[in-house]
């Protein structure tokens, strides 16, 4: 499986080209989701699969859907929900964390689980503590 070389944002990067670079960076570490598509809404961009809103790119960042269940592991990572502006948060949706994002078979489970979003009665398909991620379940 061959990927195209990564884009990585950096401190040096033009400050008019951060947010493409980072949605397409984004886009290509999550390129085995199948119908995956990025829409251009709010300032930011949404992610889809087929007609699923799973995630959103805001300002070099990237937000996931959770639910009750899925949001202890990221509050448990220290992420904190999507704050658009000073008077808005986005309770549903969490930053994923940079380690997760930097690998992109990791990135796939968290985004699987933002578009199916386990109830209480599943099992998550990745461990609730940080040292066990580098063994995701298959969905």
């Amino acid at each position: 499986m061959s990927r195209r070389p990564r884009r990585l944002v950096t401190d040096r990067t033009p400050e008019y080209m951060r947010h493409d670079s980072f949605k397409d960076f984004v886009l290509d570490q999550l390129g085995e989701m199948p119908e995956l598509r990025g829409k251009a809404m709010f300032g930011g961009y949404g992610l889809y699969q087929r007609a699923t809103f799973f995630g959103i790119i805001h300002k070099g960042r990237l937000y996931f859907k959770t639910n009750d269940v899925t949001q202890a592991l990221y509050r448990a990572r220290g992420m904190h929900p999507f704050r658009p502006n000073a008077k808005q948060t986005l309770a549903q949706y969490y930053e994923v964390p940079t380690d997760i994002l930097e690998d992109p078979d990791h990135l796939i489970v968290w985004a699987r689980s933002a578009v199916t979003l386990p109830t209480s009665q599943l099992p998550l398909p990745f461990p609730a503590t940080p040292q066990g991620y580098d063994r995701p379940a298959q969905l």
